[in-house]
């Protein structure tokens, strides 16, 4: 099934792009010349930058491309089998690559050291390492209060890493396994507690609270079909449910009901830490195949209240993300993204980013995405192989460039984080 999964980035993608030169065709060199090369890490392999130098990471059929983000340039191409699927993993420089019965850790080869009150900034040659988190089925991959934690559908298990050492093939992992496997989600938080989804293969039904030594100490099964979770802002982490969603602050989880009777699934969502609305879908016609919704929901995880706004045009899961300022963008079947106001929900600013398109049933067919970093809200057209940067707090459209493959999923690191 489709989800989301929440970025935090620093505000640095804009700038750059501002000041990327050079063509936004791909790099025609071969792309094994560019994903071979020595270790990141080392002195020898890396180039020192003037400035971050953010990467993204674009699945295709058959692959991931890796590229610059200022310029569209091809910096790297990985094979892969499968249906692929690809996040940030929460320390600026690696990405998760789903794949098989696992994750899979790529280095993008951006990245930054700290020396004392500034930093520097270094690139070198992406490459596919070989940390691997084994996860039959895998599925969320989730970065809060600094854990990157991973779900396995197909066994409930679930890996937490430290989201600063995800590149250290020697860091601890931390484990526990759910009582039955299920399409879930964990969320780690600071005190060493687990948030996770209750269910199994046929249904789920809510969301339980653990402590550190992952000993229940709450619960609610108020959630039929329980999918999708955001952080929000005071560490609040909401879930959305087939009638409302689930909001959990500290070890309390309140249920919303939906503002519409029967069914009314929010069951993705876009959050950010630093705000206490959430964006949400809103789909209310449980036989549809697929609903293409023209709704989306505002909630606000301070009182509960649910704001429904509805659209021109509908959209998809890949449709739904937060600006640096908590403006929450949806992006059209008519191709257009739409920025809006979080608490009120008008509509502040329209941009022409894509071909008007239709959303395939077959949730894995590629389809128009947004991923943003920092003030840039990045946006592929499978119909066009193409991608286009924007500045979302102006709507001016950056860069557009032109892909080699059709774009699946697409994700990417600010090139601020971890040496390892």
């Amino acid at each position: 099934m489709p989800k989301h999964l929440h970025l935090a980035a620093p505000l640095l993608a804009a700038a750059l792009l501002a000041a990327g030169c050079g063509s936004a065709q791909p790099d025609p060199a071969p792309s094994s010349a560019k994903a071979s090369g020595s270790d990141a890490d080392a002195p020898g392999g890396a180039t020192e930058q003037r400035r971050a130098a953010p990467r993204l990471a674009i699945t295709y059929e058959g692959g991931v491309q890796v590229l610059d983000a200022a310029t569209f340039e091809r910096v790297a191409d990985f094979p892969g089998a499968g249906y692929l699927r690809v996040n940030p993993a929460g320390d600026g420089r690696h990405a998760v690559l789903s794949e098989g019965d696992g994750f899979r850790l790529l280095d993008l080869g951006a990245w930054s050291v700290p020396h004392g009150d500034h930093q520097h900034f270094y690139t070198a040659a992406p490459r596919r390492t070989d940390i691997t988190i084994q996860a039959p089925e895998p599925g969320h991959v989730v970065r809060h209060d600094g854990r990157t934690v991973f779900f396995s559908d197909g066994t409930g298990a679930v890996t937490s890493i430290a989201s600063d050492k995800v590149g250290d093939p020697d860091a601890p992992r931390a484990t526990y396994t759910a009582p039955k496997p299920h399409h879930g989600v964990a969320v780690e938080r600071a005190d060493g507690s687990m948030l996770i989804t209750l269910g199994d293969e046929k249904t789920r039904t809510g969301v339980a609270i653990l402590d550190k030594d992952r000993k229940e100490i709450a619960r609610n099964e108020q959630c039929p079909g329980v999918h999708g979770e955001g952080a929000a802002e005071g560490g609040v982490v909401l879930f959305g449910c087939e009638d409302g969603v689930l909001v959990v602050r500290g070890n309390e989880i309140v249920k919303t009901a939906a503002p519409t009777p029967g069914y009314a699934r929010t069951g993705n969502v876009a959050a950010t830490e630093a705000h206490a609305v959430v964006l949400g879908d809103y789909k209310v016609d449980k036989a549809a195949k697929p609903e293409r919704p023209t709704r989306v929901s505002l909630i606000d995880t301070r009182t509960g209240a649910v704001k429904l706004v509805d659209l021109p045009a509908s959209y998809s899961f890949r449709s739904l993300a937060r600006g640096q300022f908590g403006e929450a963008l949806v992006l059209g079947t008519d191709g257009v993204l739409r920025v809006l106001d979080p608490n009120t929900g008008a509509t502040v600013r329209e941009v022409k980013a894509a071909a008007p398109w239709t959303e395939d049933p077959n949730w894995q067919e590629p389809r128009p995405a947004v991923f943003t970093m920092g003030s840039t809200a990045y946006v592929t057209d499978p119909s066009a192989k193409s991608i286009v940067a924007i500045d979302v707090p102006t709507g001016k459209e950056l860069r557009r460039g032109t892909l080699e493959h059709t774009p699946d999923e697409v994700s990417g690191v600010t090139g601020v984080g971890t040496t390892h």
